[in-house]
């Protein structure tokens, strides 16, 4: 899908061909939308970069254009194995436009261009320096809604001795060790970025960019904290099933060793000797008492032992 906006006087328009301040969106490129993005004078690899998932952030130079290509989350669902990834996100800086592409919708990206009225297209340094706050916000929002999941997984841990909150635990681990390898990798960009003043043209771009750089740190720390907290809890609560499951073999073991006494009792009085009671009409009845009286005997020693 290739869309090409640009900021009006109080929004951001579709409109038919590219112009100068225009904001040329594309998403998972068929073969002839490449051509045409091609056709606009931008290297091919600047192109297919972003398209390739396992790509790293940088920036590149050539032809006069400017490939800054960073990472973004992404969310795949809460059936994934890791519902929180990170995709590529390529911006590319031309003389008169600038050019987004990424392999999946980022919706990040639309809510930058729901807020047409305050990023204007025709300022570039400015609107790119949004996009990469609004991605250092991702992240934040990310973190955020991890540690919610997680809290809530802890309260069914709680009540729970199986493996499945554990694994459900593993999966938001997986997530925020992308994340954090993500926004390590964006805080170089945005470090050579500042260090060779890139956006160095106005005061105001300057601010914005080391609030960008702020931004990226705080989701930097925030994920490392939760990933620390995570790993205990993992281990924490590993510990705790673990332990629960030794309490109920216990109890179970002690339940048995119980009910087993009775068939020990009556085995000695099925056997073809002389035995206590056996001229006895009442022979049953004592054996039972006796039973029952060993079996209580042995609930109480149980108890005592603290095994029930």
């Amino acid at each position: 899908m290739l869309t090409i906006l640009k900021t009006t006087e109080n929004a951001l328009v579709s409109i038919p061909q590219v112009a100068d301040g225009a904001w040329v969106h594309v998403v998972n490129p068929t073969p002839k939308e490449v051509e045409q993005t091609y056709g606009l004078g931008i290297p091919r690899d600047f192109i297919t970069y972003p398209l390739d998932l396992d790509e790293r952030p940088r920036t590149e130079k050539e032809a006069g254009a400017t490939l800054l290509l960073l990472r973004t989350p992404y969310y795949q669902g809460e059936t994934q194995d890791i519902p929180f990834t990170t995709i590529p996100l390529g911006i590319i800086l031309c003389n008169d436009f600038i050019i987004t592409i990424s392999k999946y919708k980022i919706p990040l990206l639309d809510s930058v261009a729901q807020k047409g009225r305050y990023f204007s297209t025709n300022k570039r340094n400015q609107f790119i320096l949004n996009i990469l706050l609004a991605i250092a916000n991702e992240y934040l929002a990310a973190v955020r809604t991890i540690n919610k999941k997680t809290d809530l997984i802890e309260d069914e841990l709680q009540k729970s001795i199986r493996n499945k909150e554990v694994l459900e635990l593993l999966k938001y681990q997986k997530s925020l060790e992308l994340l954090s390898t993500a926004l390590k990798s964006n805080e170089l960009v945005f470090e050579k970025l500042q260090r060779n003043r890139f956006f160095k043209e106005f005061p105001e771009d300057s601010d914005l960019l080391e609030d960008v750089i702020t931004e990226n740190q705080q989701a930097i720390e925030m994920t490392n904290i939760a990933s620390n907290l995570l790993s205990q809890m993992m281990d924490a609560f590993a510990s705790i099933i673990s332990n629960n499951q030794n309490q109920v073999i216990k109890v179970l073991t002690s339940v048995t060793i119980v009910l087993s006494l009775p068939t020990l009792i009556s085995s000695f009085f099925g056997m073809n000797v002389a035995l206590p009671f056996q001229t006895n009409t009442d022979a049953f009845s004592w054996v039972g008492l006796i039973s029952l009286s060993i079996m209580g005997i042995a609930v109480i020693l149980f108890k005592w032992k603290d095994w029930f």
